[in-house]
């Protein structure tokens, strides 16, 4: 999937400790796009000691600042690297690297200018997520973006997604954590860009932790709300 018809990809990992999926998160991702960032967002541990291959391009922030701040440094350098494509990955694993053509593809198309990749439109694929989180957190935060962001799409919590540099020069979120998901949907419906959801593939790792995660979604939900009103 590198450059085809002269069309940059950049794709950017946030990565908080994550030595132990780095390296191979690097190998599968990096042969499929122009140019692959990683922001190694305050980690303690060596995941920045795994970023040796040459071309990709590491950024880092001295402490702790989360996902959807490191999602903004990696995007604003993709936008000043002139990418026309910037796609959102996460670095621990669960989603496959083989998704990426997918999710450039309508955007590449002139079909979208903005795709989120969905772990709800393919049941086979959502079936694995934790009890408490697709039955009870998921259909929650769907109703939440629904009624205060007259947002409807399947996956309210997705970060996989990619945009095309206009989409990603004019959305703007302001929430360092796990709220910029909704913040990122708000400004994709506020400036009515072209919206394609496909599905993706995931596979999930941390079962125990979905309650504990799950309520910090909600909470950082809540605050986005009070953010956009």
């Amino acid at each position: 999937m590198r450059t085809s018809n002269g069309v940059k990809i950049f794709c950017v990992i946030p990565a908080f400790n994550e030595e132990k999926n780095i390296a191979e998160i690097i190998n599968q991702v990096y042969p499929l796009v122009d140019k692959l960032v990683i922001v190694d967002d305050g980690s303690t541990d060596k995941t920045a000691d795994f970023i040796t291959e040459e071309g990709v391009v590491l950024l880092k922030h001295i402490i702790n600042r989360g996902q959807g701040a490191a999602l903004r440094t990696g995007t604003a350098y993709g936008l000043a690297k002139g990418a026309d494509i910037i796609i959102h990955f996460d670095a621990d694993g669960q989603f496959l690297a083989r998704d990426l053509e997918c999710i450039a593809a309508p955007i590449k198309a002139g079909a979208a200018e903005v795709v989120f990749g969905s772990r709800f439109l393919n049941g086979e694929h959502s079936s694995a997520m934790p009890v408490f989180k697709k039955y009870f957190i998921m259909p929650l935060a769907r109703a939440v973006n629904k009624v205060f962001f007259n947002i409807n799409l399947t996956d309210p919590q997705s970060g996989f997604r990619a945009m095309s540099r206009e989409a990603a020069r004019r959305i703007s979120w302001q929430q360092d954590r796990m709220a910029h998901c909704s913040e990122i949907m708000f400004e994709v419906k506020k400036h009515n860009f072209k919206v394609k959801e496909i599905p993706v593939r995931v596979i999930y790792h941390n079962f125990g932790q979905s309650f504990f995660s799950g309520l910090k979604i909600l909470k950082e939900l809540f605050i986005a709300i009070l953010v956009n009103q």
